[in-house]
């Protein structure tokens, strides 16, 4: 496609779309674009997932609408209808391929672009529903808000202290046990009576502190990955996306198995066949033995500091529990919120926990600091 010689901009990706490859493409007044308004995060975000690195999404709708003008940009937000129309963000692709057809903006007829999916044999008739729910949104929108707004109020993300306890002692003893579990459901028991007491009405210490913990005591081991993918979910998921038949590879890194590149001296990632997953299956199994003398992988590095971490945050909601009050229930949540920073594998989630333990020790100053308070002293009567 030459210079400004586009007729239809399909932007599943709106910054692949701001490429120079692209965006040169894009002629004003001629070229119409059907975006997906939702930015994906870019690599860089993934390394470093500050709020100040996510893709700008607003100026980034502007960019694209300099480019083609405002009459001739459709976006929509096709990440969410695809999660909660289909169940899964890959629909978004045949959604919007729905969205264009409809709208007159491809020379090809819809009988034509559906028999194409059904040829290509793949999720048939979960792309078809797919590209069908992309000609709703083109023709009349407030028709989905019929089922969007009733799932919108039944969603099951946890929101409140109880459910999101619940949900994460669920998860919890599938990672390990019910044990392991109520260590979990005690000590946030023990937050949320110290935040109670207050007398505020304020739960924001308690969810922060829910969510935190149950992030450290379920780090992404060797045996987590293998539960994961030895799941009759996985397999049910790998189902429902492609046709059978296909062969599975892993691009795996365990630290006794890979070691690092002499340069840089990060793990380098090794492939493996479709029969890693009968390891998957034993390697499952054998989570009880996590964090004994007899877990051979725990003694790793990382393993180590993952464990840790646990016991580092649990003195840590000691230490609230122990002092709080109503004048440090501020410092108290952004102290209770610091594993949320704690992202990533190896080299670049030992480099987010320095900087999480330095940041708990500056807050820790700041919470045993006495509040201040002014005094006055009453002048004698007469």
């Amino acid at each position: 496609v030459g210079r400004g010689e586009a007729d239809l901009v399909l932007a599943f990706d709106l910054l692949a779309a701001l490429l120079p490859e692209a965006s040169g493409a894009i002629g004003t007044g001629r070229s119409v674009l059907v975006g997906n308004s939702s930015v994906a995060p870019t690599a860089f975000f993934q390394i470093e997932p500050k709020d100040a690195n996510r893709p700008p999404e607003r100026l980034i709708h502007e960019r694209v609408a300099g480019l083609v003008g405002e009459e001739s940009t459709h976006l929509i937000n096709g990440t969410q209808l695809a999660r909660e129309l289909c169940g899964d963000t890959v629909a978004v692709n045949l959604m919007m391929l729905g969205f264009a057809a409809q709208k007159g903006l491809l020379p090809i007829s819809m009988a034509a672009l559906l028999k194409a999916v059904e040829i290509n044999g793949v999720a048939v008739a979960f792309n078809q529903r797919a590209f069908n729910l992309g000609r709703v949104v083109a023709h009349d929108p407030s028709r989905l808000d019929a089922v969007l707004l009733p799932r919108a109020g039944e969603s099951s993300i946890p929101r409140t202290v109880e459910e999101i306890v619940a949900h994460r002692a669920s998860h919890l003893t599938a990672y390990q046990d019910a044990a392991w579990a109520e260590r979990y459901r005690a000590r946030i028991a023990r937050v949320q009576e110290a935040e109670a007491a207050l007398g505020t009405g304020s739960t924001a210490l308690t969810e922060s502190a829910a969510r935190s913990l149950a992030k450290l005591m379920s780090y992404k081991d060797e045996y987590e990955v293998a539960r994961l993918y030895s799941s009759p979910a996985f397999k049910t998921a790998l189902l429902e996306q492609f046709e059978d038949g296909g062969k599975l590879s892993f691009n795996l890194a365990p630290p006794i198995l890979c070691r690092p590149d002499p340069e840089t001296g990060v793990a380098t990632k090794r492939r493996f066949g479709p029969w890693v997953l009968k390891v998957f299956g034993w390697l499952a199994k054998a989570k009880r033995v996590r964090g004994t003398a007899l877990d051979v992988m725990g003694y790793t590095e990382e393993r180590r500091m993952e464990r840790a971490l646990i016991s580092e945050y649990e003195a840590v909601l000691d230490r609230i529990t122990a002092g709080l009050t109503q004048d440090k229930l501020d410092t108290a949540i952004m102290m209770a919120d610091v594993p949320d920073d704690i992202r990533g594998f190896g080299h670049v989630k030992a480099r987010n926990v320095e900087t999480a333990r330095a940041k708990w020790v500056e807050l820790d100053s700041a919470f045993s600091r006495e509040a201040k308070t002014e005094t006055k002293t009453a002048e004698p009567i007469g």
